[in-house]
């Protein structure tokens, strides 16, 4: 297999602290804002971010959210953000052209500055994207769309900044890109070959293997109100 030449510059770097955002809700760090210069990236991601619930955010798993600029333009077509929208509106860390659900898979493993990193899952929308972008309905639209974007485990830990590459250096899972990915576990629309087949999976993020393997054993339905709605 010829190796995809998928080399992008790093269009910025956004991070976030803790806050409490919406009275009545729980705390958020889903408000990102970017920061200039070299920033470390230690094995649960860049060492001045912060999530603030880690059972659903970041973590070994979920270090780093990449998302493609690419997308901002169809949501600003499609009338759902306003003309102008920059990011790190929906949240993210890294942003670049050219790098898509599409052309990246799981398992990809990429350089990022110095940090070697490799793509674990897509992104599972919460309800907080919906509160934090004023558009209640957005985790649905990311779930029809498979606009994601996807998440980086760290396998050597280095630093990066805006203005350095992005590049991918070894692809382990050609057949599963990570829009058909994400789409198969956000919709539960998928054959029960292929959810075996992502049980096993190594590469996945491990929430993401166990979910697949109640999808082989037929247990295709999931209480999705907690994660879309914040209904605890």
């Amino acid at each position: 297999m010829t190796l995809p030449e998928l080399s992008a510059e790093i269009g910025g770097i956004f991070l976030g602290s803790v806050q409490d955002r919406w009275e009545g809700k729980a705390p958020s760090a889903i408000q990102k804002d970017r920061v200039p210069g070299l920033q470390a990236i230690t094995q649960t991601g860049f060492s001045e971010d912060a999530q603030a619930d880690l059972t659903v955010h970041g973590g070994e798993e979920k270090a780093i959210h990449h998302y493609a600029l690419d997308h901002y333009a169809a949501w600003q077509d499609e009338g759902h953000m306003a003309a102008g929208t920059v990011p790190a509106a929906l949240g993210e860390n890294i942003t670049t052209i050219g790098m898509t659900e599409e052309n990246l898979c799981i398992g990809d493993i990429l350089k990022l500055g110095t940090a070697t990193v490799q793509i674990s899952q897509g992104r599972q929308p919460c309800w907080k994207l919906g509160l934090h972008t004023g558009i209640e309905k957005m985790p649905y639209l990311f779930q029809k769309t498979g606009r994601t974007g996807w998440y980086y485990r760290v396998l050597e830990t280095g630093a990066a900044e805006a203005g350095g590459r992005i590049t991918l250096i070894e692809r382990r899972n050609p057949d599963w890109s990570v829009l058909r990915v994400t789409r198969a576990r956000l919709t539960r629309r998928v054959s029960r070959e292929d959810a075996e087949a992502l049980a096993g999976l190594a590469d996945l993020a491990s929430g993401w293997r166990q979910a697949f393997a109640r999808m082989a054993e037929g247990l295709s339905s999931e209480d999705t109100s907690a994660r879309l709605a914040g209904q605890y």
